[in-house]
């Protein structure tokens, strides 16, 4: 017997990952991700982090910092701060991906998905990413809720 695949069911194939809702906090650590490579690195282990970046996220639509440098095969431990009143998130991938995944979040606003690469915040609240750079190029990180990335909410990862 053949099942029907639907879009939310599609979706959550297509993200890497455990689904959780968007309403729950992104905390990764190496026990709970794959170690799938993706063009913009693959998931770090936090025994092999080689620096520390704050992320600070607000409700005027906008990342501090807004750049990131980085060096090849660097692990960085993202700490995410939504220092805003409602719900945002921090994801990497390339400009090609993000823009995919914003305009899936656009048709369906309550997708379940998590992937190594993203973190979904609470207001007030912090969460985590700890990501390896193992490619070199220009990646991006956003928010991919509704109308956060159309406003801006966007920033640029340089890894050399």
């Amino acid at each position: 017997m053949f099942r029907m695949i639907t879009l939310p069911l599609l979706m959550s194939i297509l993200f890497v990952g455990t689904a959780f809702a968007h309403e729950k906090m992104g905390n990764h650590s190496s026990t709970q991700v794959s170690q799938q490579q993706f063009d913009w690195g693959i998931s770090g282990e936090a025994k092999k982090v080689d620096r520390t970046i704050t992320i600070s996220m607000t409700d005027n639509m906008r990342f501090t910092p807004e750049k990131i440098n980085v060096k090849l095969n660097e692990t960085v431990k993202f700490v995410v701060m939504n220092n805003g009143k409602v719900l945002h998130e921090f994801v990497i991938g390339t400009q090609a991906a993000l823009t995919q995944h914003a305009k899936m979040m656009e048709k369906f606003p309550g997708m379940e998905h998590d992937s190594p690469y993203m973190a979904h915040v609470k207001s007030g609240m912090g969460g985590q990413i700890i990501w390896n750079f193992n490619r070199s190029g220009q990646f991006e990180f956003a928010c991919l809720l509704p109308g956060h990335f159309q406003a801006g909410m966007k920033g640029t990862i340089v890894v050399d």
